[in-house]
This record gives structure tokens, sequence and C-alpha cells, in this order.
């Protein structure tokens, strides 16, 4: 199941995850499980910590996949943001870009059946541009979740990503 809200200030995903919660918080808050479907980095597991971040998205795509020019550069940089709230295995939230585009939250429910219900909130956006930038993004590196869950391949991240901010732009096109 998908379920996405897009405005100009905040982003919705919710997913429903052929895996149980524990599995999915794993691949939320272990460095090399998160590297496989994002970006990996150290975590300091309590809020006020550091979440570390690792920009190697080579590593999303199971084929051959060609980089953007526009994100090459980005290749291998490394950043952290603050933890703001850390309750195993039910809430992850941080910073984004030190809170000046918002706070990340993610939060985890059993749905039954040994899935889990995953709520992905990025709110506190500047406005359509962000909207557009990372509802592209957190599609994307979702349906890289799902496929690393049920131990799929993912060809190839740039062609999701491509669709992903397609669709985000014509969501806040439609709100």
């Amino acid at each position: 199941m998908h379920s996405d809200s897009f405005t100009a200030q905040e982003l919705r995903f919710e997913r429903i995850l052929d895996a149980p919660v524990e599995k999915v918080w794993d691949y939320l808050t272990d460095p090399e499980l998160r590297a496989l479907w994002f970006m990996g980095g150290p975590i300091d597991r309590h809020p006020g910590g550091r979440i570390y971040m690792t920009f190697d998205h080579d590593r999303l795509s199971d084929g051959d996949a060609l980089m953007p020019d526009r994100y090459a550069a980005n290749r291998g940089k490394q950043w952290f943001e603050t933890i703001i709230a850390y309750v195993p295995p039910r809430l992850l939230a941080y910073s984004w870009d030190n809170g000046d585009a918002g706070t990340v939250t993610f939060t985890l429910e059993p749905a039954g059946d040994g899935r889990t219900r995953l709520v992905l909130v990025h709110s506190g956006l500047r406005g359509p541009t962000d909207a557009k930038n990372f509802g592209g993004g957190w599609h994307s590196h979702l349906a890289v979740l799902d496929a690393r869950l049920r131990g799929g391949r993912v060809e190839n991240f740039w062609a999701i990503h491509a669709a992903s901010e397609a669709k985000a732009a014509a969501a806040l096109e439609a709100s």
C-alpha cells in the first residue's frame, strides 16, 4: 500500500512493508543496512545525538546506473543531522539541513501478518522546490527500502528517482 500527500511545507508517505517492525527499524538505524536504501553513516542512538549521512548512491543500484551530473558532485559527501526523537523500534526523527529544511520523522507500527506500517513525514520544508526535491527523493528511497526488505533487486535507482521526481511535481501542482 502506498499513500502519499504533498504540500509545499510537508510531505507524508505511508507504506505497508513486508517485514516485521524490528527488521524495518534495523534498516532505519543500522549504518550498513541504511546504506543499502538511503545513506549510511554512524548513529548516536539517543535524542540530541548525531545521525551521519554519507552520499554513496552508487550502492543503491544493483545494475549499471549512471548518476545524473547534477548529483555527481555529492558523491562521497558526508554530514550529520541531529536526532530529535529515538524510541526503538517505533519512532525516529532528525533534523534535515541542520533544521533549515525541516524535520524527518519515521513512525513504525505492526500491520499484521509480520508486516509494518511505516509513516514518513518530512515537515518544515522551505517551499515547492524543497517539496519536489525531497518528495522525489523520499519516494525513490522508500521504493528501494521496500525492495531490499523483500530481498529484491534494484536495477537502476536513478530511473526510479526520475519517475519519483515527476510524480512529486505532479502532486504539488494538483495540491
